[in-house]
């Protein structure tokens, strides 16, 4: 759509919620103007009730975005502790290994 702007990507991966962000003032009975950070500065502030979520919690103990980084790959390392069990299971032409950890 042309002029719309998008808050980080489209797809499966895109953040479902960005924020929490201040409540400047109501406008009209179902929008809100937001006080957005900076780097939405090309965002209309003003949305629907609709498209708003409740913050729920401390607000003292919010983290800020800009300190938090993330790996280009995004997955964890898991180190299981002992092996429970193992199996190999036969998929048509493939084999599967379920392993269980503790």
């Amino acid at each position: 759509m042309k002029g719309v702007v998008r808050l980080g990507k489209r797809g499966k991966s895109s953040p479902d919620y960005v924020g929490p962000y201040e409540i400047l003032q109501k406008i009209g009975k179902v929008a809100y103007e937001l006080k957005l950070a900076s780097v939405l500065a090309s965002v209309h502030p003003v949305f629907h009730a609709s498209m708003l979520k409740n913050c729920v919690g401390d607000p003292k103990s919010i983290l800020p975005v800009e300190g938090l980084a993330v790996k280009d790959d995004r997955c964890c390392d898991y180190v299981p502790v002992k092996i429970l069990d193992r199996q190999v299971k036969m998929l048509r032409n493939k084999e599967m290994v379920f392993v269980k950890v503790l």
